[in-house]
Protein backbone atom coordinates (compact mmCIF):
# COMPACT_ATOMS: atom_id res chain seq x y z
CA UNK A 1 0.00 0.00 0.00
CA UNK A 2 1.24 3.14 -0.78
CA UNK A 3 0.01 6.98 -0.41
CA UNK A 4 0.76 10.43 -1.79
CA UNK A 5 1.04 13.42 1.38
CA UNK A 6 2.10 16.41 1.12
CA UNK A 7 4.34 18.10 3.62
CA UNK A 8 6.38 21.41 3.88
CA UNK A 9 5.16 22.43 0.07
CA UNK A 10 6.25 19.46 -1.66
CA UNK A 11 4.59 16.19 -2.07
CA UNK A 12 6.03 12.35 -1.35
CA UNK A 13 5.31 9.02 -2.20
CA UNK A 14 5.26 7.13 0.80
CA UNK A 15 5.20 3.35 1.93
CA UNK A 16 4.23 1.32 4.92
CA UNK A 17 7.29 0.78 6.59
CA UNK A 18 9.68 2.74 4.30
CA UNK A 19 11.86 5.87 5.72
CA UNK A 20 11.48 9.16 3.89
CA UNK A 21 13.30 12.46 4.34
CA UNK A 22 10.92 15.38 4.58
CA UNK A 23 11.37 18.86 5.39
CA UNK A 24 11.86 19.86 9.00
CA UNK A 25 9.10 18.99 11.69
CA UNK A 26 8.83 20.60 14.98
CA UNK A 27 9.01 17.18 16.32
CA UNK A 28 10.99 15.79 18.92
CA UNK A 29 13.29 12.42 17.97
CA UNK A 30 10.96 9.25 18.80
CA UNK A 31 7.61 11.15 18.84
CA UNK A 32 4.53 9.80 16.84
CA UNK A 33 3.23 12.15 13.23
CA UNK A 34 0.37 12.23 11.39
CA UNK A 35 0.12 13.56 8.46
CA UNK A 36 -3.68 14.80 7.27
CA UNK A 37 -3.32 16.33 3.85
CA UNK A 38 -3.33 12.81 1.62
CA UNK A 39 -3.48 13.11 -2.09
CA UNK A 40 -3.78 9.59 -3.29
CA UNK A 41 -3.72 6.09 -1.38
CA UNK A 42 -3.01 2.91 -3.74
CA UNK A 43 -2.86 -0.32 -3.03
CA UNK A 44 -2.57 -2.61 -5.86
CA UNK A 45 -5.03 -1.87 -8.95
CA UNK A 46 -7.15 0.08 -7.10
CA UNK A 47 -6.21 3.32 -6.60
CA UNK A 48 -8.17 6.26 -4.85
CA UNK A 49 -7.79 10.02 -5.68
CA UNK A 50 -8.73 12.99 -3.88
CA UNK A 51 -10.24 16.18 -5.09
CA UNK A 52 -7.31 17.69 -3.64
CA UNK A 53 -7.53 15.71 -0.82
CA UNK A 54 -9.17 12.48 0.95
CA UNK A 55 -10.95 13.23 3.78
CA UNK A 56 -10.72 10.05 5.39
CA UNK A 57 -7.17 9.34 4.24
CA UNK A 58 -4.26 9.37 6.95
CA UNK A 59 -0.37 8.72 7.37
CA UNK A 60 1.07 7.79 10.81
CA UNK A 61 5.08 8.12 11.11
CA UNK A 62 7.62 7.98 13.70
CA UNK A 63 10.45 10.74 13.60
CA UNK A 64 14.12 9.40 13.53
CA UNK A 65 16.36 11.69 13.56
CA UNK A 66 17.07 15.25 12.33
CA UNK A 67 19.68 16.90 10.21
CA UNK A 68 20.72 19.05 7.98
CA UNK A 69 21.08 18.81 4.16
CA UNK A 70 25.02 18.80 2.31
CA UNK A 71 26.10 22.80 1.80
CA UNK A 72 24.75 24.33 -1.30
CA UNK A 73 27.24 27.48 -1.95
CA UNK A 74 25.46 30.64 -4.02
CA UNK A 75 28.38 33.02 -6.18
CA UNK A 76 27.17 36.42 -6.93
CA UNK A 77 29.13 38.42 -9.37
CA UNK A 78 29.01 41.33 -11.45
CA UNK A 79 31.93 41.49 -14.31
CA UNK A 80 33.67 45.08 -14.32
CA UNK A 81 31.61 46.20 -11.23
CA UNK A 82 34.20 45.14 -8.59
CA UNK A 83 31.35 42.91 -6.85
CA UNK A 84 31.37 39.39 -5.60
CA UNK A 85 29.18 37.69 -3.40
CA UNK A 86 29.54 34.17 -1.71
CA UNK A 87 26.94 32.62 0.49
CA UNK A 88 25.89 29.03 1.76
CA UNK A 89 23.07 27.01 2.56
CA UNK A 90 21.85 23.91 4.57
CA UNK A 91 18.61 22.65 4.34
CA UNK A 92 17.30 21.19 7.50
CA UNK A 93 15.22 17.71 7.21
CA UNK A 94 13.40 15.45 9.16
CA UNK A 95 13.68 11.80 8.51
CA UNK A 96 10.18 9.34 9.39
CA UNK A 97 9.53 6.28 9.38
CA UNK A 98 6.10 5.20 8.00
CA UNK A 99 4.61 3.23 10.26
CA UNK A 100 0.77 2.72 8.83
CA UNK A 101 -1.38 4.20 5.81
CA UNK A 102 -4.93 4.25 6.44
CA UNK A 103 -7.56 4.92 3.82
Amino acid sequence: MYAVIRSGGKQYRVESGKQVRIEALPADVGAAVAFEEVLLVGAGDSVKVGAPLLAEAKVKGTVLAHGRGEKVKIFKMRRRKHYQKTQGHRQSYTDVRIDQIDG
